[in-house]
C-alpha cells in the first residue's frame, strides 16, 4: 500500500466539473457556453432551457461540487493528507482558468486533477484534457508560470465508487411494492454518446461500452449474492443531444421501459451508473421523464442513489491520490480494481478517446505541458 498521507510531489488537487447554471437568468448564457461552435439557434436553447426552468433554473452539480470539495477536504485534514482542494468548471463559474491562475498566484506547480467523469470518452475525457491544455495557453499568454497537471486514473471500477452504488441498488429493491420485486429488472443507465465517439474511446476503442458493462455485471452480481435472485439487467442510455440522423447509442431508457413492459416485466430499478452525482440529466431524464413514462405505463420503477459525496468515494478520491503520488515517485502501490477489466491506465496514451478535430490535450503522454 501507499502512503495515503504522502501526495508528493503534488501540492494541490483540482476538482474539475461540468459547471451549471445557478439561476434563471444563468441558463441561456450556460447554454450558449455548452454548445459554443456548433450553430444551435437560441429558439432551440431556450427549448432545453426549460429543463432547467422546472428547477427555478438551478442545476444542482454546482450545489454538489460543493458538497463533494467540502468532504474531501475534511477528509484529507482527518487523515492527515496535507493537500489543499480547488474546484473549476467548464462551462460556470468558477470556470478552469480563473482557478488555474489563483492556483498558480499561489505557488502551486504540480497539480492532480479529478474530473467529475468516472469512464473513458471524449466528453468524459479528452475534453477535459482539452480545457486544461487551454487553461494553461491562456495563463502562458499572460506570462504566469505554466504548472504540471495530471488526471487521476478512471475509477468507474474502484470499490468506493461501485459499492456505493450497489447499496443504493438494495435500498431501491427495497422501496418497491413486495409483490414486484423479486421479479424487477435492473437497468444500468448512462449519457449516450455518438457511437463514433465510443468506437474510438479509450486507448484501443470501444472503452465506453465495455467499462460500463463491467460495472454494471459486478453491481447485479453483487444485488445477486445479496439477495439471492438473479435479475435480468441491461445497460441503456439517455440524454442525447445530437442531430436524429447522427448515430448516438441506443436503447434510450424510455424505449426500454416501454420493451420491459411489453416483456411483461412486473418492476424496474434504474441505476444511473454514469452518473457521478444527482445533476440535470439525472433529476429531469430520470425523475421525471423516465418516471412519468413509468408511471404511463404502470410500470413500478424506482431510480438509485448515486455516489455523490458519500465517504466511500471520498475516502476512494484519497486512495487515488495516494496511489498516482507514489507511482510518481516511482513506487508501485496496490491498485484498487473490481470487475474484470483492472485499474485503468495513469496517463492517456497518444491517440486516446480522439476529437473529430485535434486540439492540444494537457495531462497525457501527448501533452504540449508536460
Amino acid at each position: 500500500m501507499s502512503d495515503a498521507t504522502d501526495a508528493r510531489p503534488y501540492d494541490a488537487l483540482l476538482l474539475l466539473s461540468f459547471g451549471g447554471p445557478e439561476g434563471p437568468g444563468d441558463v441561456v448564457p450556460f447554454l450558449e457556453n455548452v454548445t459554443r461552435g456548433r450553430g444551435i439557434p437560441r429558439e432551440r436553447l431556450e427549448e432545453v432551457g426549460q429543463h432547467y426552468y422546472l428547477f427555478g433554473g438551478v442545476s444542482p452539480i454546482n450545489a454538489q461540487n460543493r458538497e463533494l470539495l467540502a468532504a474531501l477536504r475534511e477528509d484529507f485534514a482527518a487523515n492527515g493528507l496535507d493537500l489543499p482542494v480547488h474546484w473549476g468548471n467548464r462551462n460556470w463559474a468558477p470556470y478552469l482558468t480563473d482557478t488555474l491562475r489563483e492556483m498558480v498566484r499561489d505557488g502551486r506547480r504540480r497539480i492532480l486533477v479529478l474530473a467529475t467523469s468516472a469512464y473513458a470518452s471524449y466528453s468524459g475525457c479528452r475534453q477535459y484534457r482539452e480545457n486544461l491544455a487551454e487553461a494553461l495557453a491562456a495563463l502562458e499568454s499572460e506570462g504566469l508560470e505554466v504548472p504540471r497537471v495530471d488526471k487521476l486514473r478512471h475509477y468507474f471500477n474502484h470499490p468506493g465508487f461501485v459499492r456505493p452504488m450497489t447499496d443504493g441498488v438494495l435500498a431501491s429493491l427495497a422501496e418497491l411494492p413486495e409483490d414486484v420485486r423479486a421479479g424487477a429488472h435492473l437497468a444500468f443507465t448512462t449519457h449516450s454518446i455518438p457511437t463514433s465517439q465510443a468506437e474510438t474511446s479509450g486507448p484501443d476503442g470501444g472503452a465506453y461500452v465495455a467499462q460500463h458493462l463491467d460495472v454494471a455485471r459486478v453491481i447485479a452480481d453483487a444485488v445477486r449474492e445479496e439477495t439471492g435472485v438473479d435479475r435480468p439487467w441491461e445497460l441503456v442510455y439517455q440524454s442525447r443531444s445530437g442531430a436524429p440522423h447522427i448515430p448516438w447509442l441506443e436503447p434510450d431508457i424510455c424505449d426500454h421501459l416501454e420493451a420491459l413492459h411489453g416483456r411483461g416485466a412486473p418492476a424496474v430499478v434504474m441505476v444511473p451508473i454514469g452518473f457521478v452525482s444527482d445533476h440535470m440529466e439525472v433529476l429531469y431524464d430520470l425523475d421525471t421523464e423516465a418516471m412519468a413514462k413509468a408511471g404511463e405505463l404502470g410500470l413500478p420503477a424506482v431510480r438509485s442513489a448515486t455516489v455523490g459525496a458519500d465517504p466511500r468515494f471520498v475516502a476512494a478520491v484519497r486512495d487515488l491520490v495516494a496511489e498516482r503520488a507514489a507511482v510518481e515517485r516511482g513506487e508501485r502501490p496496490e491498485r484498487c480494481a473490481l470487475g474484470a477489466l483492472g485499474p485503468s491506465h495513469d496517463v492517456c496514451p497518444v491517440g486516446c478517446c480522439p476529437a473529430r478535430t485535434p486540439k492540444p490535450a494537457a495531462a497525457g503522454a501527448d501533452s504540449p505541458y508536460a
